[in-house]
Parts: C-alpha cells; structure tokens; sequence
C-alpha cells in the first residue's frame, strides 16, 4: 500500500472520528437539553408529572440507549408498545455502532497522527455537504426527519401512535431539532477547523 493510499484511509478516519465525535458529544448534550425543554415547554404538565420525575424517565431512556450491557428497555412511568420498544433497540444498536466506530477510529487517528497526512480540501467538502443538509433541515424540518428516518431504519417502527407510546409526547420537534442544530455546528466547526488547520 503507498503512502498516499495510507494519507487517504487516515483521511477517512479522522473524517469518521470527527462524525461519530459529533454525535456521541451531541448524545450527552442532550440531557441538559431536555432539562431545559421540560421548563420551556412544559413538558412536566403534558406528561402530568413533575419535572424532576419526568427528567429520571428520560435518564431511564437514556441509560437504555448508551449502556451496552442494559438491553432490558423499562421507564417507571410510560408504558411501550412492541413496534416502540423496537425502535429503540434499533436506536440503541445505532448508538453502539457509533460509539464502536468512535473508540476504533479515534485510536487509529491518534496512533498514525504522526506518520499520515491528511487530505484537507476533504473536510472543506463535508462542510459544504453539512451546510447543503443544514439548510435543507432549516427549509423544511419535518420532511428532513422523514428523510431521516427512512435512511436509519428498515421499518417504520419509528412512527409513533401517542396512545401506545406517549414519551413522545415528550419528545417533541423542538427538542430533536436543537439537537440537530447542535450536531451540526460541531461537525461543521471540526471540519472547519481541520480545513484551516496548518498540518
């Protein structure tokens, strides 16, 4: 294998890191992002329940989704139906995916950091994909979702009945669109970033 070959397959993987970077700091960022979302909202009354109760289901839900031993999906106050409980097995085999590529992109970056070079202009181009795909969420948030979601799953486990599933009824589409916005801005700003960065 030459070593421009090599540059490209660690091209790859700090593309790969920074994506899977993004989205796992986006994931933890969440929980104060609901937090605040349960005031500004007022999810605790949509849900009948109160704030810091509301916020121990959402720590429930979580914990089910980034544990990797837990596999057990339970929330003390929400009951779920098969077709929802699926879904978030789905989600959760996705958040493990993204944390495995995390952990094994990450090390091989920081292992070859001194021996590869990088393709810069590469992360000038995701960036502009990123802005062309933020800007089609801003236009119009809901078909992006849809979109979204099509890609993700096989099924459409992820189309919720309120009846049989009401936690989302707190989950509303500010509260995945803040989370979007973040994700973006980091992916945006690491690309950047690297772009500039002198090698």
């Amino acid at each position: 294998m030459s070593n421009s070959q090599k540059d490209g397959i660690y091209t790859i993987g700090l593309a790969l890191f920074f994506f899977t970077l993004a989205i796992t700091v986006t994931i933890f960022a969440s929980y104060p992002i609901f937090h605040f979302d349960i005031g500004h909202y007022f999810l605790d009354q949509e849900a009948n329940m109160s704030s810091p109760r509301l916020m121990h289901n959402y720590n429930q839900m979580m914990n089910y989704l980034i544990n990797p031993f837990d596999w057990h999906w339970h929330l003390d106050d929400f009951r779920s139906s098969l077709s929802g409980r699926t879904h978030f097995e789905d989600c959760k085999k996705l958040f493990m995916l993204n944390f495995a590529v995390l952990i094994i992109s990450g090390i091989y970056v920081w292992l070859n950091r001194k021996k590869r070079a990088y393709y810069n202009k590469v992360f000038l181009y995701i960036a502009i994909v990123g802005v062309i795909l933020a800007a089609l969420m801003v236009v119009d948030f809901d078909d992006f979702f849809v979109i979204f979601h099509k890609i993700l799953f096989r099924n459409n486990d992820w189309l919720f009945d309120a009846s049989l599933d009401p936690i989302i009824d707190v989950l509303p589409e500010e509260f995945f669109t803040q989370c979007f916005v973040l994700f973006f801005v980091l992916f945006e700003g690491l690309n950047v970033f690297k772009y500039f960065q002198k090698k």
